[in-house]
């Protein structure tokens, strides 16, 4: 058998997608070391991986890592163990994660999100008016990025005038090791005391009979048989609902955008269909996008309870196993022709999202989000184009989430959504 590929680098972190079908192929269930120096099992063909997302013998909660203490520090979001924020659902297991879920789920409804579309659709416009007389842009910093974090602090009730600083927090968070030591933890730090502030006005505000709509009123008027939710409760889920829902549309929207840019015949096939008035298109094409080169490249967490086997390969309990996720949505057993984007792909039940009892909770806003931004970019910008060379383009680093640093772009200048022609003005 020839060698193991290396993981893990630059080069890797550019396109993994040939190292996975290695995995898949010779060593399914492959342990390794990360490089925060913990070992763990990946796991990338796609029906090992689907039992391993719905396995309860894989816990969600770092408790049962085998390592010292101090190294399962080194398995979650970090800073979020010191700031108090480790209840949440990436973190627990029923019967906790079922309370909390339902709780959750009642504030969280896809009638909210059908409600939120136009506001979507308005700070979509909004964030292209702002660059489109300049006929370039980057398509993280300008769009991506700033989107899903203004939508996710509009659905939470974070004020307007409070939101640049969770976009200041959450780019911190995102860097994954490109900004300063320690500023992640210290901007977990800073919106875990933030959270805990905005979560007590807005409790006292209900209190005295206000009738606010947003996420953190929801959560804290939420109950089940009469049981809230504890105010450290509330502020993990608002915070992990943050974490996890502008991260992974960030990456949607740059992966899936990079993608179209990369295959136009897709993306030609896409804008008749849009101007046709088409959607059906749009819907399959979003979930191709996520399977093709999802946002989310590993499953977070998991650590075996008991001494189990998972595809030929034996795991002792106490150890982390990650679920593959980028790898078991090309898995050639399960999709034909894997490695092609197909936006009309109908048989595409990817894993993109997870799967089982931990399956996202915030998709259908995520899934919202993408379609409009995807949309809005071709209409708007219908010679959208790459500003230099892919091979010059760079990915975050970071174990969990895939998505690049930047997307420049260069277009024609267009049209403001007020109307008024940018190029006539040049």
């Amino acid at each position: 058998m020839p060698p193991a590929p290396e993981l893990f680098t630059w080069e890797f972190a550019t396109d993994p997608y040939p190292a996975y079908a290695w995995l898949r192929e010779h060593s399914p269930v492959h342990r390794t070391t990360l490089p925060s120096g913990v070992e763990a099992w990946l796991v990338t063909r796609y029906a090992d991986a689907k039992q391993a997302l719905a396995d309860s013998r894989l816990s969600k909660n770092p408790a049962h890592h085998a390592e010292p203490a101090h190294a399962r520090g080194k398995t979650g979001i970090p800073g979020e163990r010191k700031a108090e924020l480790m209840t949440h659902l990436l973190n627990i297991d029923p019967p906790d994660h079922t309370r909390l879920r339902r709780l959750v789920s009642k504030a969280f409804t896809p009638r909210r999100v059908a409600e939120f579309a136009p506001r979507v659709q308005e700070l979509t416009d909004r964030l292209i008016d702002n660059f489109i007389e300049e006929g370039k842009a980057d398509l993280i910093h300008d769009f991506a990025f700033p989107l899903p974090i203004y939508a996710i602090c509009d659905l939470l009730g974070v004020p307007r005038e409070d939101q640049d600083d969770f976009r200041d927090w959450a780019g911190m968070m995102i860097r994954h090791g490109g900004g300063p030591r320690g500023g992640v933890a210290r901007s977990v730090k800073k919106m875990r005391g933030y959270l805990a502030e905005l979560i007590h006005r807005k409790r006292e505000g209900l209190g005295a009979g206000g009738e606010d709509d947003d996420l953190i009123s929801g959560l804290i008027r939420a109950s089940d048989h009469g049981e809230h939710l504890t105010e450290n409760e509330a502020a993990a889920m608002a915070f992990i609902l943050l974490f996890a829902g502008f991260e992974t549309t960030v990456n949607l929207i740059g992966n899936g955008t990079y993608a179209l840019l990369r295959h136009p015949g897709q993306r030609a096939l896409l804008e008749r269909a849009l101007d046709a008035g088409d959607t059906e298109l749009l819907a399959t094409g979003v979930e191709e996008l996520l399977r093709y080169d999802g946002p989310v490249e590993l499953a977070t967490w998991r650590f075996a309870t008991e001494a189990l086997t998972l595809g030929g390969r034996d795991i002792a309990a106490g150890d982390p196993v990650l679920v593959v996720l980028a790898a078991a949505d090309r898995d050639p057993d399960r999709f034909d022709d894997p490695d092609t984007l197909d936006l009309a792909r109908r048989d595409n039940q990817h894993l993109g999202y997870g799967h089982g009892i931990h399956y996202c909770l915030g998709a259908p806003l995520a899934r919202l989000e993408g379609q409009a931004a995807i949309a809005t970019l071709l209409r708007r910008l219908p010679d959208l184009r790459l500003a230099g060379e892919p091979t010059d383009l760079r990915w975050r680093g970071g174990l969990i989430m895939r998505g690049l640093r930047t997307l420049p772009v260069e277009f024609t200048p267009g049209l403001r959504h007020d109307g008024s022609d940018a190029a006539s003005t040049l």
